[in-house]
């Protein structure tokens, strides 16, 4: 089985996270009509054409073949018209089923696609874990309010552990829980001080943990007077970072992740980008491995540096706007 075709199926079964309401009005999902009520046929109008045998062992329909043919289109006929209301009923179904199909298509990224995303900004500002020289750059669109992206936060911080160099992961903000924001404003002015990564785990732990433990009833976790003794235990300026959690900087920071991610029709959490490959939701880590060594051995073959890789293949080869499975790939 491909490694599409696997993780397709993985994410089937476990995929999980933080979603937007109504992500995609422009394709509500209809249920369809009742199923009308199946009249018990008379003796008169019960069509001869075919008959249903019931009862173990049942070999289904079969077609009265007796009589000339004159008489057996004729029984046809009868039969067509007797189901007619149930034929059109499966037809409006079918074409329904065919529809969501076909809006699911339009929803889903395409397999074959590797999508320019442009981290730089969160780059240049340390909102990243791994060295400038890893040829496969994971990008991590996360809620600090999402149990989902709580959960593979130690997976992506074993990654870049165990590919010792290989990986790195760059962390970029996308609000889907409106309490979370002043913790994004914080990371941000945390960033400023060279302590993203510091707060961010701190976060987790004594933010986002005790809140989850509350069942979202205690929201001043989430709040500044939280952030601000998580903050000074790890070392941070509170009072600068309170000036830098208010500034239009880590406002248009904020604004601006999320303005990218919207591009590659982002609309969930945990989001990642593996060197432009998307993937939806939290899997297992032995399926992001399977997509980082298939990218590996992309990036080495390519004969590109690790430092420079990110910049000059997936930025500058890699689409910049989403495209889905529907659409033809771009020559």
């Amino acid at each position: 089985m491909k490694l599409a075709s696997r993780l397709a199926l993985l994410a089937a079964v476990v995929l999980a996270g933080c979603a937007q309401p109504q992500a995609h009005p422009e394709h509500p999902t209809e249920k369809p009509a009742a199923a009308p009520p199946a009249a018990a046929p008379s003796a008169a109008s019960a069509p001869s054409a075919a008959s249903a045998p019931s009862g173990p062992g049942a070999p289904g329909l079969r077609i009265d073949r007796s009589g000339n043919v004159e008489q057996q289109l004729a029984r046809l006929q009868d039969a067509y018209d007797h189901n007619a209301e149930a034929i059109d009923f499966l037809n409006k179904v079918y074409a329904q089923q065919k529809a969501q199909q076909a809006a699911q298509q339009r929803d889903e990224a395409a397999d074959d696609a590797m999508f320019a995303v442009d981290v730089t900004g969160d780059i240049r500002a340390g909102q990243v874990d791994g060295p400038a020289t890893a040829p496969v750059t994971i990008i991590k669109a996360f809620d600090f309010a999402c149990p989902y992206c709580s959960r593979m936060a130690p997976v992506m911080k074993e990654l870049v552990a165990e590919y010792k160099g290989k990986v790195r992961v760059v962390y970029t903000n996308m609000l889907i829980h409106p309490p979370a924001r002043p913790a994004h404003l914080a990371s941000c002015a945390a960033a400023k001080q060279g302590k993203y990564l510091a707060f961010k785990d701190a976060f987790w732990d004594q933010g986002f943990a005790p809140y989850a433990a509350s069942a979202g009833k205690d929201a001043s976790l989430l709040g500044e007077d939280n952030i601000l003794k998580i903050a000074r235990g790890v070392g941070l300026d509170t009072r600068r970072l309170k000036t830098d959690m208010a500034s239009d900087e880590c406002k248009a920071r904020l604004d601006g992740d999320m303005a990218e991610l919207a591009r590659f029709h982002v609309n969930s959490t945990p989001t990642f980008f593996i060197n432009g490959k998307l993937i939806s939701g939290a899997l297992p880590k032995e399926a992001f491995k399977e997509v980082i060594d298939e990218q590996l051995k992309v990036a080495e073959a390519s004969g590109v540096s690790g430092a420079d890789y990110y910049q000059k293949v997936v930025l500058g080869k890699g689409e910049k706007q989403f495209r889905s499975k529907a659409d033809p790939r771009p020559r």
